[in-house]
């Protein structure tokens, strides 16, 4: 059997931020003063957490590390496999779809071009004086229609 005994500390009684002011104290505020008492001022979260350690049973503590490296190599695997598929993606495009863009910009500047010089031609025939492009509703010079 186990005796429980309590022991009162006069100094941490009262920095203690669990320590009741009551001369009634219950059980629960002794655990929390003596808890306190233990508790260095200079741990860390991570040191709290490391202590945790020791309260996960060493099967679960096993389970759970091999849970997180087998996620852990999937992702690594899914991100090799997603950044091979961008690669091959976008050495893709480089190599042949911006050659094409080019070919199709320079197809679109000869034609651009020749359309100018052909409305430079016609403006020099219209102002030589003569219909640069024939109707065909009239009919030419010099021919007389028939029914005349």
């Amino acid at each position: 059997m186990v005796k429980v005994e309590i022991v009162e500390e006069k100094d941490e009684q009262h920095n203690s931020p669990y320590a009741s002011t009551s001369s009634s104290r219950t059980g629960s505020t002794d655990s929390l003063s003596s808890v306190e008492s233990d508790v260095s001022v200079d741990e860390s979260l991570f040191d709290r957490v490391a202590a945790l350690v020791d309260i996960v049973p060493p099967s679960t503590r096993h389970s759970i590390s091999s849970k997180v490296s087998k996620t852990a190599s999937a992702v690594k695997k899914t991100g090799k496999v997603v950044g091979n598929l961008v690669w091959i993606v976008t050495t893709s495009a480089l190599l042949v779809v911006l050659p094409l863009a080019l070919v199709l910009e320079d197809d679109a500047k000869l034609a651009a071009h020749e359309r100018e010089m052909l409305e430079q031609q016609q403006g020099a025939q219209m102002l030589a004086g003569g219909p640069s492009i024939p109707d065909p509703q009239q009919p030419p010079r010099g021919v007389v229609p028939p029914g005349f």
